[in-house]
């Protein structure tokens, strides 16, 4: 199944004084004076005067403190920079912060840095101290940190100021021309914030480690009590890395397992040996897998890798292997002269990350006659809000291009040659781009096809069908609909199997007009219409309890049915899809009871979406082999000893006794068919086909299968959620399958487990589809255009949904047959579990 061709916090004083705001009144001498007179009299001018009194003192304490102390709120702000000293040259000691030599010129350094702050106004008063925190080559570079105290209403200003260093260091250098002979002349100043939770102090501790690199050594660098224990909460912990002079430093993690959350525990990798936000490469957290690790290179012989954890939810941490690898490494090359009718080209370092302030030129000729296309498969490239500023390819120095989410991206020359130019910025890399290139004839660049934007070719009867081919509509423009087909209100035709099957497929909302209810009516999950007004009215108008749904959660005036959340108390819920959810919505819990399952341990790497999956990141897949032979059919972990697979997998075949457990190798965690030393290897005690499975029609298509012993869960062996019978997959949600079958109608098994995107299908739709083939039992996915699919050998794998609430996977379906594989038209068809859950529980217990 191929998815392209397959079937220290600073405290200023406070401003919150303890004022002595009250009003003393003066004594009265004779008592009689207080007494109530008719008019107000002299006690009343009296009163009236302290009151008058009174409020002017209240407003003039009003005053001061806005005026005075207000403004002497401040914040502490720590910026970070470097700066090449150009009449000095390095040696060793520098590298040790306790040596004399370190002492004395960082000493120096502070000193200078000091004069320079307190010459310049905008810093002059805020300006707290500075430290140096490292040096190194070329000829010497300083790393420091500078603090300040600054008015809140001055933040702006002085973070300008800071950004311009470069420029005020210049200017003070000219100035003092003269300045005495052991003065430090400094160039290539790097200047700019450091992010405000790298000096906090809720830090319990904080650490600091060193480590050079040598040629043909690979170092180590792991968080504290890894592999053994999590990381501490509350810490602040630095790598320093080097590589020697003329070297850059490669990064790999082999395991990065931290908290989801990057506002809690984190790792950040810079450019630099000071934490300077302007040479910060990346920012991670979560968990990566293995297979797809994170790899990052220097522009330089320096690193500096940081890990922030705060109070809760500590994680197993991280480890990473430092080398050096010479300037001209095969992983930095790009650029050059590419001749020939076609070729390839990609970004330093593809597919890991490309190392800052790269600069590359390809220069590409194709024979004189021709013009030259290039397509950019993979594109990934940061966008900043000013567009493509920092990093960017530029074709021809006419176009720049950048962003994440540009796939099949295609430029073309208007002669014989084009130039691509990849400049990356000092921060913020990415994984970068593959690209090929081809020649085409100029005057003919499509023949007998369709031709789209940017010359891409596509077959002539895609055109006016109703499907994006081109990728921006312009094969389905200016298109006179047929009777057969949804004529858009946008412009757009679309086939008509699509009207009214509750998905906007035409982006204007007219495939789903006049679509049985009337205006102010609401339309039920059965298809009845009842009136809006009768929508969480508390009574079950629809007869399946659709028109209370998402209004509250429990009512116990509904009735339980078919199409209601029944809880372990047996009282109902109207909540769609409440199981897993992370909310308590039955009074018992049992909605959140047995979920721990369905999570993807890894986070998914981009660079891969489409074909193979990251090892682990379907860790309830099963691969199910013909004893002593090769797979067969896939199958889903629903707990420590059940799985589910399809009933037409263990039917007899011949020789072959598939309906024996003796049967069956049963492969758990795997992720290449080539490499299965990796997996857990089971046998099954039994299985237990649907006793109403039919073959001719592939009607209840699902089995059990029971492990000859439980399984332990890991990071690649772990169950997914089992939907609860009400559980709702409506047509047009993205669904993901997954397996090792043929890549394409006909073709091989794939070595690697394949995944691939495709959407639920409206039933009747799918119906029409498929001939009225379709039961209630049964489940549509596909992409109708075509080209993605499931095929064989993928045969009893799951079809996974993630739930809109919680991230958590669910089977919603059991792969089962289709009209061959990935053809236009023609959808996978799967079993559908949510009708057989009652069955699954009864025989599991799951």
């Amino acid at each position: 199944m191929d998815p392209m061709n397959s079937g220290m916090r600073y405290t200023p004083k406070s401003p919150d004084r303890d004022w002595d705001q009250s009003v003393t009144f003066l004594p009265a001498s004779d008592s009689k004076k207080l007494e109530k007179k008719k008019g107000p009299g002299k006690m009343g001018a009296v009163i009236g005067l302290v009151v008058f009194l009174a409020i002017v003192a209240l407003m003039t304490g009003l005053l001061v403190w806005h005026f005075h102390f207000r403004r002497d709120v401040r914040v502490k702000k720590m910026y970070g920079g470097s700066m090449r000293i150009t009449n000095q040259v390095f040696v060793d000691a520098y590298e040790r912060p306790n040596s004399t030599e370190f002492k004395s010129l960082a000493l120096q350094v502070v000193k200078q840095l000091k004069d320079i702050y307190k010459k310049t106004p905008q810093l002059a008063k805020y300006y707290v101290k500075s430290t140096v925190h490292a040096f190194s080559e070329g000829s010497v570079i300083a790393y420091y940190m500078s603090e300040f105290s600054v008015p809140v209403e001055q933040e702006a200003a002085v973070e300008a100021t800071i950004n311009s260093m470069d420029q005020i260091v210049a200017k003070d250098q000219r100035r003092n021309v003269n300045q005495p002979g052991n003065s430090l002349l400094f160039d290539n100043i790097v200047s700019a914030s450091v992010d405000k939770r790298m000096f906090s102090s809720s830090f319990s501790s904080t650490h600091w480690f060193a480590q050079h690199t040598r040629s043909n050594h690979i170092g180590t660098i792991e968080s504290p009590g890894f592999p053994d224990y999590p990381y501490p909460s509350n810490t602040l912990i630095q790598w320093q890395l080097r590589a020697d002079a003329g070297y850059r430093i490669k990064l790999d993690f082999d395991t990065f397992n931290l908290e989801e959350n990057c506002q809690n525990d984190y790792v950040r990798v810079y450019d630099s040996l000071v934490a300077v936000d302007s040479k910060l490469m990346a920012e991670k957290c979560g968990y990566y897998s293995p297979s797809d690790p994170l790899t990052f290179i220097s522009s330089g012989n320096v690193m500096l890798v940081t890990l922030v954890t705060n109070d809760k939810h500590n994680y197993p941490g991280f480890r990473a292997s430092v080398s050096q690898i010479s300037q001209d490494s095969r992983d930095l090359s790009c650029g050059g002269k590419l001749r020939g009718t076609k070729g390839t080209f990609t970004s330093p370092n593809y597919p890991n990350y490309y190392p800052p302030l790269v600069s590359c030129l390809w220069d590409i000729e194709v024979p004189a006659d021709k013009h030259v296309r290039v397509q950019f498969s993979k594109f990934l490239l940061p966008k900043t809000n000013q567009g493509c500023t920092d990093d960017y390819v530029d074709i021809d120095s006419k176009k720049r291009l950048c962003g994440q989410e540009i796939s099949g991206l295609i430029e073309s020359s208007e002669s014989n040659r084009i130039t691509v130019a990849f400049v990356s910025s000092a921060t913020h890399v990415d994984r970068g781009f593959s690209a090929t290139f081809e020649a085409f004839e100029p005057t003919n660049p499509c023949p007998g096809k369709f031709q789209c934007p940017g010359k891409r070719c596509i077959d002539s009867k895609l055109q006016c069908d109703g499907w994006n081919d081109c990728g921006d509509n312009s094969d389905e423009r200016n298109c006179k609909c047929p009777s057969d087909m949804i004529s858009c209100k946008n412009g757009l035709c679309k086939p008509m199997f699509w009207k009214c099957d509750g998905v906007d497929d035409c982006g204007d909302g007219t495939d789903e007009q006049n679509c049985g209810c009337k205006h102010g009516e609401f339309q039920c999950r059965n298809d009845r219409c009842v009136s809006e007004k009768k929508k969480c009215d508390r009574r079950d108008d629809c007869g399946d309890g659709s028109d209370e749904e998402g209004c509250g959660g429990r009512t116990d005036q509904i009735k339980c049915t078919e199409e209601t959340y029944m809880c372990a108390d047996r009282s109902c819920l109207t909540k769609v899809n409440p199981e897993c959810d992370g909310i308590n919505d039955c009074s018992d819990g049992s909605d959140e009871a047995n979920c721990d399952c369905g999570k993807q341990p890894f986070k998914t790497s981009r660079i891969v979406g489409g074909q193979n999956a990251m090892e682990g990141e379907f860790p309830w897949q099963v691969s199910l082999h013909i004893k002593n032979s090769a797979h067969v059919c896939g199958a889903s972990i629903i707990s420590n000893k059940w799985l589910v697979t399809a009933a037409h997998c263990v039917q007899d075949a011949g020789q072959h006794k598939l309906s024996q457990a003796n049967a069956w190798d049963v492969y758990l965690g795997l992720h290449s068919q080539k490499v299965k030393t990796k997996a857990e290897k089971r046998g099954l005690k039994r299985i237990v086909p649907h006793p109403q499975y039919n073959d001719f029609t592939f009607d209840f298509d699902i089995a059990l299968m029971e492990l000859d012993r439980p399984v332990d869960f890991s990071d690649t062996i772990s169950p997914v959620c089992m939907p609860a019978a009400t559980h709702v997959f409506p047509a047009g949600k993205s669904v993901t399958i997954t397996g090792w079958g043929a890549t394409r109608e006909g073709g091989y098994g794939a070595d690697v487990l394949q995944k691939a995107d495709v959407r639920i299908i409206n039933t009747t739709v799918c119906n029409t589809l498929m001939g009225g083939q379709i039961t209630s039992r049964m489940l549509c996915a596909g992409v109708l255009s075509g080209g993605v699919d499931a095929c064989q050998g993928d045969s009893g794998g799951p079809l996974s949904s993630k739930a809109d609430v919680g991230n958590r996977m669910f089977l919603a379906g059991v792969v089962s047959w289709g009209d061959g594989c990935a053809r236009r038209n023609k959808p996978g068809i799967y079993t559908k579990v949510t009708k057989l859950r009652s069955w699954i529980k009864d025989i599991t217990g799951v």
